[in-house]
């Protein structure tokens, strides 16, 4: 089963940044479509960024637009997530997330539509 390791996480003062790894030394991830997401204590988890397969499209929710990038690096197997001007309410567990055979410009925000899970990354942003 292919595995996803995040990394990047850490304490970081409010307006700073972040970048976010989303890796895999087994296999490619040339066929997955890439959804980071969060998920704070007492919350759902909610999508912040996905990319499809190719890197072709990408989508954001209102929240974290123009502060959040996601980017992918296949010949690395690794998808980042730059975060940039960080707020307290940006501080979850964030995690990656594949879904397989979701190629072409396919992306989504939705837990459901994706099959492997990272162990998820702990940020938090302090005042």
């Amino acid at each position: 089963q292919l595995q996803l390791v995040e990394s990047g996480g850490g304490l970081v003062q409010s307006g700073g940044s972040l970048r976010l790894s989303c890796a895999t030394s087994r296999f490619t991830l040339d066929y997955y479509a890439i959804g980071w997401f969060r998920q704070a204590p007492g919350k759902e988890r909610e999508g912040v960024s996905c990319i499809s397969s190719g890197g072709g499209s990408t989508n954001y929710p209102e929240s974290v637009k123009g502060q959040f990038t996601i980017s992918r690096d296949n010949a690395k197997n690794t998808v980042y997530l730059q975060m940039n001007s960080l707020k307290p309410e940006d501080t979850a567990i964030y995690y990656c997330a594949a879904s397989l055979g979701r190629t072409g410009r396919w992306c989504s925000g939705y837990v459901r539509d994706f099959d492997y899970w990272g162990q998820g990354t702990q940020v938090t942003v302090s005042s």
